[in-house]
């Protein structure tokens, strides 16, 4: 019985190791990486830009700060979640609430679809006062962030549009010794629904999947394997761990061999005894 614990606690490269072949204990993926854009959700939040040769256009737009400290103000009030300031949130209704157009519907679009659309009805409202519509709009989402749960447990800031699942294990911290590569799990929000999907980390089939892309608001979930109290991870804690039971099991033996000697021994004596009494 220890034998066969000790096999199925013991951590091997298989179960740990990236990018392996393809075999009958990991599985081939289809080709079926197609990247694309970020589709914008409810509760998302827009940095918006606008670039313009008219100062006083830009200004209106912008708050009247510098474009560079648009920038470093927006981003910086994003990742503490604490200020809206020129950041736009994306409300239930689908909405941002932008300057001079009011409500503008952009749940369901991507950044570039937003950028256009914005140029567009700025660009009609400046030609409606006589202006030249010589503008430019910049559009990105921040504060975008996955987490993970299990064995490795934090949210985390993606640094760019496109990370990649080992590029979200490595912000982590990697995936401990006794964790489930073979059935990790993300938790992705899809529209207004909410998927799971499972996959093995380990096959290089990986890179050419849609599980290859980490998204804003993933969940990656890592369990434990069941050995993990009790688990294995290198030859020399087997062989340590084997030499140390079995000494404990012949002292065990060698104890009560003893005692069963001693007991046998008085009751062979007080055999004896009562024979020459009589």
């Amino acid at each position: 019985m220890f034998v066969a614990l000790l096999t199925a606690s013991c951590v091997t490269s298989k179960k740990v190791n990236y990018m392996q072949k393809p075999d009958k204990q990991i599985p081939s993926y289809a080709d079926t990486l197609l990247y694309t854009d970020y589709i914008l959700q409810t509760d998302d939040r827009l940095f918006v830009q606008v670039y313009s040769i008219d100062e006083k256009i830009a200004a209106l737009f912008n708050g009247g700060a510098t474009f560079t400290n648009v920038r470093q103000m927006a981003r910086n009030n994003a990742a503490n979640s604490n200020s809206d300031l020129y950041t736009y949130l994306v409300d239930r209704d689908g909405n941002i609430n932008f300057p001079t157009l009011g409500h503008v519907y952009v749940r369901g679009l991507n950044t570039r679809q937003v950028k256009h659309l914005l140029e567009e009805k700025l660009a009609g409202m400046i030609i409606q006062q006589g202006s030249m519509p010589n503008l430019a709009v910049e559009v990105q989402v921040v504060g975008r962030t996955f987490s993970m749960v299990g064995m490795k447990s934090g949210r985390y800031t993606l640094p760019k549009e496109k990370v990649t699942i080992f590029e979200a294990l490595a912000m982590a911290g990697d995936i401990p010794d006794f964790g489930y590569r073979h059935e990790i799990k993300i938790v992705r929000e899809v529209k207004d629904s909410t998927v799971i999907k499972t996959f093995d980390v380990r096959s290089e089939d990986i890179i050419n999947s849609e599980f290859y892309y980490v998204e804003p608001n993933d969940v990656i979930y890592v369990r434990r394997m069941p050995g993990y109290s009790f688990g294995i991870n290198s030859a020399a804690t087997a062989i340590s761990v084997t030499a140390g039971t079995i000494s404990f099991g012949v002292f065990i033996y060698s104890l009560v061999m003893r005692i069963k000697g001693a007991v046998d021994k008085a009751h062979n004596n007080g055999g004896t005894s009562g024979t020459g009494g009589s």
